[in-house]
């Protein structure tokens, strides 16, 4: 079988499940109905994983579903998915610093529960209020992975790092007045945490997070079994 699938508006990378783990992600925005449809469906024929559709809009998501059986739609997180993955021993909490983090925030849960990490969410913990993450400290620690997502200065992944032991992927959210810089502020403040070893991905991409997970989900397992595959 050919690892492309040239549908003349997209070459679909077939290999990508054999190499990752994980099929094609679908990027919603800039794409029809008929060709998210047209790219979902042969994913789904030539791949046998979770396949997904990031970003896609609530009456795009219902012209999608309608031509394509067996999907759901999530529309806080805005993501289509199918043949969802059942949750694995690896667990991840996402952590969001204030509720306007939200949707940010449910893009990364819903993205890290489809692909199969066993996942739950915590709301409003921002630094302004100290207290609130301290509560939470716990179940931040058992978790094999935190996602922060958090605007403003972004310094709740700097706590968050501070706290726990396994990887914390943080989210720079465009949350915030005007010094925020649209997430620009978040950003920078995360890639200079003084915790170290957090991980910092794009502004408001909660996909990118949860796919990091999914990468270090994957090597954790891999090392799990005693070898490579």
């Amino acid at each position: 079988m050919s690892e492309v699938l040239d549908l003349g508006y997209a070459r679909l990378d077939l290999g990508r499940e054999a190499r990752q783990g994980l099929p094609e992600v679908v990027y919603g925005p800039g794409k029809t109905v008929e060709q998210i449809v047209g790219i979902v469906t042969g994913l789904l024929e030539h791949n046998t994983g979770p396949v997904l559709a990031t970003r896609v809009a609530p009456d795009a998501a219902a012209g999608v579903l309608g031509r394509v059986d067996g999907g759901t739609y999530d529309e806080k997180a805005r993501l289509l998915s199918w043949r969802s993955a059942a949750a694995g021993p690896f667990s991840v909490v996402v952590v969001a610093a204030g509720t306007s983090d939200g949707p940010v925030a449910a893009e990364a849960a819903a993205v890290a529960s489809a692909v199969g990490l066993d996942t739950t969410v915590v709301h409003d913990v921002g630094v302004a209020g100290l207290d609130r993450v301290l509560q939470v400290r716990g179940r931040l620690q058992d978790a094999d992975a935190v996602i922060v997502v958090a605007g403003m200065e972004g310094a709740l992944a700097s706590v968050v790092g501070g706290l726990v032991r396994g990887p914390v992927i943080a989210v720079p959210v465009s949350t915030g007045y005007g010094a925020s810089l649209e997430g620009v502020t978040a950003l920078l403040a995360m890639h200079a945490s003084c915790a170290a070893g957090v991980t910092v991905v794009n502004i408001d991409s909660g996909f990118s997070a949860a796919m990091a997970v999914h990468r270090i989900a994957q090597a954790w397992s891999t090392a799990a079994r005693g070898g490579s595959e």
